[in-house]
């Protein structure tokens, strides 16, 4: 559609002129004169007189009186060309366009540039790192995943690490960092963060830093400082890593089967930086990053163990809610006082005595379901079976156990899943279904002594592989004599 056209679209519904102008970014004398405008019949076209000059003859002097007057102005609230623009047109009758607004007043601001505007070129000694994260795509276990990659850099060296994960907690930024060290066997005295990396904020000259991070720089003797927020150029030198990492080593997506997985192969990946050349320096990488090794401190002889503990109470139907997620402690805790240890990739419970009683994969971001471990079900379906029917643990379970206790009564689902609870307990909830899965695909009796010792056998592997046995070998021994009616 034209610009005409949209101005009186907008105008037939109600839309101020104004709003017509914002929206479709033009003044709002061209708005006003097609929305009045009551003829469109078609005219001859008439000759437009050029001006003999600029079209900015006789209003230099007034921009350059604005421009001048807001060197003493707060720099968020100076004009912009296109509010010059606006009160040229809207104070003294300018007829002229935006684009030689423009390009005066890019001029005059080239000119009068001061001296300590810009931005002043740092130098970072050895054994200090730069950290930020960024975003970046891999595939995990077959599935494409957005994850988010915490960069480590030395600027002295300009040595680079990335490490990947699904959050960027305090306990992600915590166990990446003492990856880090560990790789490379040292501790850098300082380090640098911006606002964003989920450990500490700063707000003027005051800085606020989680507990957890606060503990992981007592363990390491390391400092830590906090750049301006939105001030990138403060820490440059991670800020073009993590576009650096994300194009050389993350194209194209790598693979890998797990999340850890993934990390071996970004560490190897740094690593081979090391035999580049400095860009400025002229020096390899790696000679220049065992300076900056030397500078760090000694790493210290336990690692400092990311894990945030927080009290949780669990409710009637024994979940408890963690960063926005529902998690099942298990029905013998509802209602009951417990403790959660999170950690970047796991959610421990523990019960009133700091014992644990069941961890998870740590789900990041809104999860709609809640978060159970299958064989805490198993309990409480045997003192209620009825309820099988819309357990969640129902969808799990392979087709021949699902239509098997959907058929069976009552006695004969108590009866399987008792013997899926002991199996449990000795070989684990996944042997004990893939036992109940063979009996029932056999035709055999799947009682709790035939289940228990079967699933004990596939925990430990000890169980052959079901294969087709040929017995066609065997016609040779029933062969049948047609002359005497008796088999040989």
């Amino acid at each position: 559609m034209s610009v005409q056209e949209n101005i009186r679209r907008l105008d037939s519904q109600g839309v101020p002129v104004r709003e017509i102008a914002r929206r479709l970014g033009i003044s709002r004398d061209s708005v006003a004169k097609y929305a009045d405008r009551e003829d469109f019949s078609p005219v001859p076209p008439a000759p437009l007189a050029r001006p003999g000059g600029s079209v900015l003859t006789g209003f230099e002097h007034i921009i350059q009186g604005w421009l001048g007057e807001d060197q003493r102005r707060n720099r968020k609230q100076r004009h912009t060309a296109k509010r010059i623009f606006d009160r040229l047109v809207d104070e003294h009758g300018f007829t002229g366009t935006y684009s030689p607004v423009q390009r005066f007043v890019k001029k005059w601001t080239a000119r009068n540039r001061q001296a300590g505007e810009g931005f002043t070129e740092l130098v970072w000694p050895a054994g200090t790192v730069q950290v930020d994260f960024g975003q970046a795509e891999a595939i995990i276990a077959g599935i494409r995943q957005i994850l988010h990659i915490l960069v480590v850099t030395f600027p002295f060296s300009n040595m680079r690490f990335v490490q990947a994960y699904r959050g960027e907690t305090a306990e992600c930024v915590s166990h990446g960092l003492r990856t880090v060290f560990e790789h490379i066997r040292a501790v850098p005295r300082h380090m640098v963060f911006d606002n964003a990396t989920g450990i500490g904020r700063r707000v003027g000259t005051k800085v606020v830093e989680t507990k957890l991070f606060g503990a992981f720089k007592l363990h390491y003797r390391a400092e830590s400082r906090y750049c301006n927020p939105y001030s990138g150029h403060e820490k440059g030198n991670v800020e073009n890593a993590v576009g650096f990492l994300r194009r050389n080593l993350m194209v194209p997506e790598p693979e890998a089967t797990s999340l850890d997985g993934l990390n071996e192969i970004l560490m190897a990946r740094c690593e081979a930086l090391a035999t580049t050349v400095h860009y400025r320096k002229g020096l390899p990488v790696g000679d220049l990053f065992a300076q900056d090794v030397a500078a760090s401190l000694e790493l210290p002889g336990i690692g400092f163990d990311p894990v945030r503990y927080e009290s949780r109470k669990a409710d009637k139907t024994e979940n408890i809610l963690i960063d926005g997620n529902t998690y099942a402690a298990g029905p013998a805790f509802h209602s009951r006082n417990l403790t959660v240890g999170l950690r970047h990739d796991v959610v421990q419970i523990l019960d009133e005595h700091s014992a644990p009683v069941r961890s998870f994969p740590r789900a990041f971001g809104h999860q709609a379901q809640t978060i159970f471990e299958p064989a805490s079900l198993v309990p409480l379906l045997v003192t209620k079976p009825g309820a099988w029917g819309h357990s969640p643990l129902r969808a799990l379970v392979t087709d021949p156990v699902r239509d098997w206790l959907d058929k069976a009564t009552v006695k004969d689902r108590r009866r399987l899943l008792s013997a899926v609870d002991a199996a449990s307990g000795s070989a684990g909830f996944d042997a004990a279904m893939q036992a109940a899965d063979t009996l029932i695909q056999r035709g055999d009796e799947p009682d709790m002594a035939a289940l228990g010792m079967l699933a004990r056998r596939l925990a430990h592997g000890t169980e052959p592989a079901a294969a087709n046995v040929d017995l066609s070998i065997y016609d040779t021994f029933t062969t049948l004599e047609t002359t005497t009616g008796e088999v040989a």
